[in-house]
């Protein structure tokens, strides 16, 4: 391998640069490295980026450009065919190899044998790493020697492998070419949103990167994993991580998390089953990724062929209604906008909304899992199709389809105090706490010195509970075994 000629590092979702396999692998060589990030929006029959994924990646993007200039590297961004843009640039370098790590995606896993393929053809080596999940691909096996396609299997399996292997430390420096191919400038891809809620909503929320990711662990770590299992499903507090966006986009890696939680979480016996609920749900990201990577048809088709046939309504008003958060429901209602205005929605609640559009309305769960693919910033597509295959009953390991939410009863439950609801739902601000959650049964003196007008400040339920829910279980029960 000559000395003066580059390698090229491909990014994607894995926009960091500890535990980079592929990055750590090109910088071993002793060449200078470039690297590449390639906006392939322009690439058919795959989803592309939704409005909020688009705005994370300008900051994510911004992050790790400076961060490899700050070790002497360099990124270079172009726009187009991810293949053929890769290709251009290990002609114009002359190139002698390209490093990436691998990707669930299906249109990933076309593209990275694609690319395989065609490098062969130029003599120049191709080398894919394992970097996107805790372990690598289809690593994982039950007592069968399958894959489980039962989470619980699936993560004891998980906890009875070897452990994922340690991450790896960010190259002290890197050499750039002492060419560097032209390429695109951020802004002029214009991934930022114009919309006035998501101008402000967002920036307010998130800021992304590798060095934010590794700020919000830590203290996550230092101040919410000991109370994560009994705080984990109370919107109305701040119980969770929200590493999901970090996670997502490769800011910070599952293996970072796993060994970073052992270790803070070592010796401390009160940190012990918060850090166990909190590392499970790492599980069921590896979960849904090992069901995509078998099953790559799962973010458009059920996986239980019984539901091909199922009779969803498919009515535009409802689903329109729901995405507004205009249902009449107060759980449901916040966290439509609290998607809206920040990206992001809580577990527990992404649950309740799925279950209303998806058995209360009997509108089809793509729809809904098309609608979150746009709106949050963690848009993970196996995920994503994993968990609204999971409440709409027709996943592999899916929620019994009789298992329809109450939305009332979910919001007293979850919110007993409202706080969540009054957050984001201002107009109910003067509710009672006993109302909050069902307004229009509110007395009307209630409603006037709280300032609700049913119907005009906020809107009646779409649909009544009691009906959709024998609707709902009508429709299911049509399914054959």
């Amino acid at each position: 391998m000559s000395i003066d000629r580059p390698v090229i590092v491909w990014f994607r979702q894995d926009l960091r640069t500890a535990d980079q396999p592929a990055l750590a692998a090109a910088a071993a060589t002793g060449q200078p490295v470039l690297a590449v990030f390639v906006l392939d929006d322009a690439t058919p029959g795959h989803w592309r980026l939704g409005g909020a994924s688009r705005w994370w990646l300008h900051g994510s993007l911004a992050s790790l450009a400076a961060d490899l200039a700050d070790r002497g590297g360099h990124l270079t961004l172009r726009r187009g065919a991810s293949v053929d843009s890769v290709l251009a640039i290990v002609r114009q370098t002359n190139a002698s190899a390209v490093y990436w790590n691998r990707h669930i995606e299906p249109h990933w896993r076309t593209a990275e044998a694609e690319l395989q393929k065609r490098l062969t053809t130029l003599g120049v080596a191709g080398h894919a790493c394992d970097g996107q999940l805790l372990f690598a691909f289809g690593a994982i096996r039950g007592r069968s020697g399958e894959v489980p396609r039962v989470f619980t299997p699936f993560w004891r399996a998980c906890l009875a492998a070897p452990p994922p292997a340690m991450p790896l430390p960010p190259p002290p420096s890197l050499r750039a070419p002492l060419t560097i191919p032209p390429g695109d400038s951020l802004a002029a891809w214009r991934l930022r949103p114009t919309h006035p809620d998501w101008a402000t909503g967002l920036a307010a929320t998130w800021q992304p990167g590798e060095t934010a990711a590794q700020q919000r662990l830590a203290s996550f770590l230092d101040h919410g994993v000991a109370r994560y299992r009994d705080q984990r499903n109370d919107p109305g507090i701040n119980g969770t991580s929200r590493l999901s966006p970090y996670l997502h986009w490769g800011e910070v890696s599952a293996r970072q998390i796993w060994h970073a939680t052992h270790l803070r979480c070592a010796g401390e016996p009160g940190f012990a089953a918060g850090a166990e609920a909190f590392l499970r749900e790492i599980g069921w990201r590896e979960f849904c990724a090992a069901m995509l990577l078998a099953r790559p048809e799962m973010p458009d088709d059920p996986l239980q062929p019984r539901f091909a046939g199922f009779p969803w309504r498919d009515d535009p008003s409802l689903i329109d209604a729901w995405s507004a958060g205009q249902t009449g429901y107060p759980i449901v209602d916040a966290g439509m906008r609290e998607l809206w205005q920040t990206g992001w929605m809580h577990n527990r609640v992404r649950m309740i909304v799925a279950s209303f559009l998806t058995k209360h309305l009997l509108q089809p769960w793509q729809a809904g899992e098309r609608w979150f693919w746009d709106t949050l910033v963690d848009a993970n597509l196996a995920s994503n199709a994993g968990g609204w295959q999971w409440v709409a009953g027709c996943g592999v390991d899916a929620a019994p389809y009789f298992r329809i939410f109450n939305p009332v009863m979910q919001g007293e439950k979850f919110d007993a105090q409202g706080r969540y609801v009054r957050r984001w739902l201002p107009q109910l601000a003067g509710i009672e706490p006993r109302f909050v959650h069902k307004p229009w049964l509110a007395p009307p003196l209630s409603l006037a010195a709280a300032k609700v007008r049913i119907g005009i400040d906020y809107p009646a339920p779409i649909v009544d509970h009691g009906t959709a829910r024998d609707r709902a279980l009508a429709a299911f029960s049509t399914l054959k075994s």
